[in-house]
């Protein structure tokens, strides 16, 4: 892991930040390259450079690199959102995830049931991997949620609209 820093006599971001020369043995050379200042700008402000380096001194070397970037994913989400961090985005998509297993879970248990009703399998689910969905005269697929049976309206994007 040795810096950039050092082989083109450039100052760490972490040195060039506070403003002091950076030493050959620089503990925040390897972990802030001079071309990514901001992330040591971000942690610097919400853990400070002396306790940035003492955590970096304590912890065993081959997990150093992800110590620091731990701290800058941290210190990032404490700037975006001061009260919660980075627990406030991980609740967030706990959220998410939960909210889509249970729809999942309804749509399934929807297509179960359709799938009983229409198939006329002698009261037996069809085997997975095999729906039965019934025809009109038209030809069209009626299907057992009945907002996917309306029109197609768009929304005016030639893309057919995201999901």
């Amino acid at each position: 892991m040795a810096s950039s820093s050092h082989s083109s006599n450039f100052p760490c971001a972490a040195c060039k930040f506070l403003r002091r020369k950076c030493m050959p043995d620089c503990v925040f050379a390897p972990y802030f390259p001079p071309e990514e200042p901001q992330k040591f700008i971000n942690v610097h402000k919400i853990f400070g450079a002396s306790n940035v380096s003492k955590l970096i001194n304590e912890v065993a070397p081959h997990q150093r690199e992800d110590a620091v970037n731990s701290l800058a994913y941290e210190a990032e989400a404490r700037l975006k959102d001061p009260v919660y961090g980075c627990v406030g985005a991980i609740s967030i998509l706990q959220r998410q995830v939960l909210r889509l297993q249970r729809e999942l879970d309804a749509i399934h248990a929807d297509l179960i049931r359709y799938a009983t009703a229409t198939c006329n399998c002698n009261e037996m689910p069809p085997p997975m991997g095999r729906t039965c969905f019934h025809h009109n005269s038209s030809g069209n697929i009626y299907y057992p949620n009945p907002h996917w049976n309306e029109p197609y309206e768009g929304n005016g994007r030639s893309d057919g609209g995201s999901l």
